[in-house]
């Protein structure tokens, strides 16, 4: 027979508020939600120290040749999965650099899968090929799931730098994490459902790592995605419209630049800011570590300013 658990953590308190929400109106209820939800980007404001100092960290390490690894379960999971599965078309990040480990891999990802978050060795085998060089992060909004606590401590026996993501400041895994990111998000709506609140802060802080770590690999040039695949009708539009409005060419300029950089955005672009040869926009990003901005003061100076 399976044993019991009882979680002690905010996120498992009833929400004063909402007592009576399953006899409120759906405009009440819908506003009830609301007015929790407002709450999350403060508890989120909150841990951005830690998280700036986890960003610089993940900058440091992905240059060192390491890899970025997050490990939950449930909603924890599907998230950081979505974080890592939609960084490949936005930033062109090679395939590997992030990686999702969700207990019960893509079985639990659509439907629950009994007992898989328990599993301590699970864990620690997901987390058995990291080195000194990785990072890992897990996430788990009570800050016990057990699945979390064997990566966790797997990575850090390998020498990985450590995170936890959690919505519970006396998180148990505290412990096992160099880094802390606890948003206090508090009781939810609906006691214990943490793809509410807890799974929205989750998401935000997902959403501020890998965006300020690709900003900072230079996969940006100014606020514009230059790093994009363009692998649809939209994105291929996107290239475009990015190299008009970067560059103030016309549209007929934008596409020939493009084509004689194979469909690639970075060397179009520089090659148009910085008035050099597609050829030599593509050697000066190999010399700057592919970033627009640090090539542009390397080979147009005047033009970076």
């Amino acid at each position: 027979m399976a044993s019991d658990v009882r979680v002690s953590a905010p996120t498992e308190e009833r929400h004063p508020a909402t007592t009576e929400i399953d006899t409120a109106s759906t405009l009440e209820i819908l506003t009830l939600m609301n007015d929790a939800d407002r709450s999350v980007a403060d508890a989120v404001a909150a841990v951005l120290p830690e998280l700036a100092v986890l960003v610089d960290h993940a900058v440091e390490a992905i240059r060192a040749g390491g890899h970025v690894h997050y490990f939950g379960a449930g909603t924890s999971g599907r998230l950081a999965v979505l974080d890592a599965a939609e960084l490949l078309p936005t930033f062109n990040v090679p395939e590997g650099l992030f990686v999702a480990h969700h207990a019960g891999g893509s079985d639990a990802l659509l439907r629950a899968v009994e007992n898989v978050e328990d599993d301590v060795d699970q864990g620690a085998a997901e987390a058995a090929d990291l080195t000194s060089l990785d990072i890992a992060i897990g996430l788990t909004a009570s800050g016990r799931t057990p699945f979390v606590q064997g990566a966790l401590a797997a990575a850090r026996d390998r020498g990985a730098r450590t995170a936890l993501v959690t919505a519970n400041p006396g998180a148990e895994l505290t412990a096992y994490a160099d880094h802390v990111l606890a948003a206090e998000t508090g009781p939810e709506i609906l006691t214990g459902s943490t793809r509410l609140k807890a799974g929205t802060a989750q998401k935000l802080i997902l959403n501020g790592f890998s965006t300020a770590v690709m900003i900072r690999l230079g996969r940006t040039w100014s606020n514009l995605m230059v790093d994009v695949v363009a692998t649809n009708a939209k994105l291929r539009g996107r290239t475009i419209r990015i190299l008009q409005e970067a560059t103030g060419v016309d549209e007929g300029t934008a596409r020939t630049t493009l084509d004689a950089a194979g469909g690639e955005l970075k060397p179009a672009l520089l090659s148009l800011l910085a008035g050099v040869p597609v050829l030599e926009a593509r050697a000066a990003l190999a010399t700057h570590g592919d970033s627009v901005a640090t090539a542009l003061r390397g080979v147009a100076p005047d033009v970076a300013q």
